[in-house]
């Protein structure tokens, strides 16, 4: 389970559901389409702001498009803990109420008191945790880039790619090759098999965010090999070759 970042967004401390949905083990998706439950209930009542729990935004993944996200204040983390049960739950609130009372301390900041030698000293422990924190960002940053894998859009577009380039593959719909049900189907998991065991991954979808841009050049460059390339010129040939007896016959 991984930290969360508390940023200030315009006076207000936030995080993002993309970690919050991380660290409880949900799909973002699915935690993007409670928290618009959530709102929906909460607007309904005039004495309540949604804007306190949770902030729209977006965010824009690496091949430019923009996706929706949300930053949750405390009160939002409050309101996903409390539809949390189990050693999830307790985790995530341990770890929200925990960020959340670190940068409230960190922007109350001691009081400056005593003589200019002490206000010299705090001001150098100041600069040393600044310090501390940013590379502790970066730290997060690099890790996060190592560790995050593709979201539901990035996997919509490998998705069509690898159907397309399956098609190609075929010659096309209208090919004999592709109107055979069990060869499509094994020149589709040919495609994934392939693309698996280039990026050694299980699944397309645990493909890493920062291989994303290769995911897609290596798509875009497949073509079937060996066996499965000799059953498709043989489907589509035999064909071929059956229309054109046909038409000497008639």
């Amino acid at each position: 389970m991984n930290d969360l970042t508390i940023i200030n967004q315009n006076g207000k401390l936030v995080t993002d559901s993309r970690e919050v949905a991380e660290m409880i083990g949900k799909q973002h998706a699915h935690l993007l389409r409670d928290i618009k439950g959530y709102k929906e209930v909460i607007d309904q009542n005039p004495n309540l702001d949604s804007a306190n729990f949770f902030i729209e935004s977006d965010y824009e993944a690496s091949t430019g498009q923009k996706y929706s996200c949300y930053l949750l204040t405390r009160k939002g983390c409050d309101m996903v803990a409390n539809k949390l049960t189990g050693r999830k739950g307790v985790l995530f609130t341990a770890e929200y109420v925990t960020k959340f009372e670190e940068m409230e301390k960190k922007l109350k900041g001691p009081q400056l008191k005593g003589n200019s030698l002490d206000a010299i000293r705090l001001v150098n422990n100041q600069v040393g945790m600044l310090v501390g924190t940013v590379e502790e960002i970066q730290d997060r940053v690099i890790t996060l880039e190592n560790t995050m894998t593709i979201d539901y859009g990035q996997q919509l577009i490998l998705q069509e790619m690898a159907k397309y380039k399956a098609i190609e593959a075929m010659s096309g719909k209208d090919s004999p090759a592709y109107k055979n049900k069990s060869l499509r189907s094994q020149v589709f998991s040919a495609v994934w098999k392939d693309y698996k065991d280039y990026f050694q991954v299980n699944s397309y979808k645990n493909t890493a965010k920062k291989e994303y841009d290769k995911a897609r050049e290596y798509l875009k460059n497949w073509k079937p090999q060996g066996k499965i390339l000799r059953e498709i010129e043989d489907c589509n040939n035999q064909v071929s070759m059956s229309e054109k007896e046909a038409a000497v016959t008639c």
